[in-house]
């Protein structure tokens, strides 16, 4: 049977929101797109509480005024709980200028309204397709596709962007993936009806409840619209395993063992049962290469402590639109120095923040008694996602700095 072989100006792999906003950004550049989804839209997938600094590439890409119509759950901060302490960072009150507030989404919804909003603006995008190889020896990549109908065609492109997320469709076929660092971690989660009557409960704020035995284990309760809200554990996996039980069971039990979040819950209906993923930190050898550079997911993903994920995926697409977008008319450009350096540089904030989170350190300065303003406004501008703001000294010396936070709050 003859493949077919077909001519497009930019191949996009993934239309989750990496791929929907790189989409639609070069759309405005005005070049041809076409994105190759695995799925068929909605789908259910986490990462729902998002970071102010994402509004910026929303707006960028000109889905903001959607996104903002829908009537997801607005957000403006997060709160920190152990043994009887809180603490709230709000992201107003932040170092960096830019966007304070955003948004807690059932990426169902969302991802699918970013994905439309592509499409509204030109994309095209082909659901329940698969990227089965990629050819890069050519003058120009080849990329073999299976339809839908199970039908296989080939795509040749002047470029491809991996928007894959845990797909990780390139680091996969050119095996570019090598170990995080980090140990193998799992989350168990569901959507609930929260029934939460609490009235100190701020609904506008991601929740992120420690274990009261365990430092290295926590909760994210993000809440949605209409009552409803995710939750969800996060361990290392060989801790989870001495956990009896299927999904649901694991989930319950562990959120029983803290007295604070199990009263928070108390009335609540679990009415979905549960999920797991385990093993998604994930690390490449390169985030570029001859004709292909990687986004979001698909290049790094580190834990979801700190919702950074969908922060780093959009910050990507931008990244890589615009060098892109100079690459194809006619500019030479440097991937390694324009794109995978500074974009590194924001993910190691994070990762530095991450690190330091699951060692304790990070922990004991949030709950400090004496905190300095100008220094919980620093941590609060990363927090909110400005992880690439060099006049922040907690970007600038991420490292360093929160090394020498850490024995002032010891």
């Amino acid at each position: 049977m003859t493949i077919t072989t077909e001519q497009h100006e930019i191949l996009i792999i993934g239309a989750g929101p990496s791929g929907a906003i790189a989409a639609a950004l070069l759309r405005r550049q005005g070049h041809q797109v076409l994105v190759i989804e695995r799925e068929q839209f909605p789908r259910f997938s986490i990462g729902e509480s998002l970071l102010p600094q994402s509004m910026v590439y929303l707006e960028q890409a000109g889905m903001l005024q959607a996104v903002v119509e829908h009537g997801f759950q607005f957000k403006n901060g997060a709160s920190f709980v152990h043994r009887g302490r809180q603490t709230a960072f709000d992201f107003r009150d932040k170092h960096s200028p830019g966007w304070g507030t955003t948004y807690q989404v059932q990426r169902a919804d969302f991802d699918h309204l970013l994905a439309k909003e592509a499409e509204r603006q030109g994309a095209q995008i082909r659901y329940r397709h698969t990227v089965t190889a990629v050819d890069l020896d050519g003058e120009q990549p080849r990329t073999h596709v299976r339809a839908a109908d199970g039908s296989d065609y080939i795509v040749q492109s002047k470029f491809i962007l991996d928007a894959s997320g845990f797909g990780r469709v390139l680091p996969r076929l050119l095996d570019l993936e090598r170990p995080s660092g980090f140990p193998v971690r799992a989350a168990y989660f569901t959507h609930i009806a929260d029934g939460i009557i609490d009235p100190g409960f701020d609904r506008n704020k991601i929740r992120v409840t420690i274990h009261p035995q365990h430092h290295d284990v926590w909760f994210w309760t993000i809440p949605f619209a209409q009552g409803r809200c995710s939750i969800g554990v996060v361990a290392e996996a060989s801790f989870l395993a001495t956990i009896p039980g299927d999904e649901t069971t694991k989930l319950r039990t562990l959120v029983e063992q803290d007295p604070a979040l199990s009263e928070l819950l108390q009335h609540a209906q679990w009415d979905t049962p549960a999920r797991h993923i385990a093993g998604y930190a994930a690390n490449v050898t390169s985030l570029w290469g001859k004709g292909y550079a990687l986004l979001g997911n698909a290049g790094e993903f580190l834990d979801p402590v700190f919702s950074s994920g969908v922060t780093i995926a959009m910050k990507s697409a931008s990244m890589a639109s615009a060098l892109l977008g100079r690459q194809l008319a006619g500019e030479t450009v440097d991937w390694e120095r324009d794109y995978a350096v500074p974009l590194k540089h924001g993910v190691d904030t994070f990762r530095t923040f991450v690190e330091s989170w699951y060692a304790g350190g990070f922990q004991k300065v949030i709950f400090h008694e004496q905190q300095q303003p100008a220094i919980r406004r620093m941590i609060a501008a990363i927090l909110a996602g400005y992880a690439w703001d060099l006049s922040n000294p907690f970007v600038a010396e991420s490292k360093r700095r929160l090394t020498a936070l850490e024995s002032l709050c010891a």
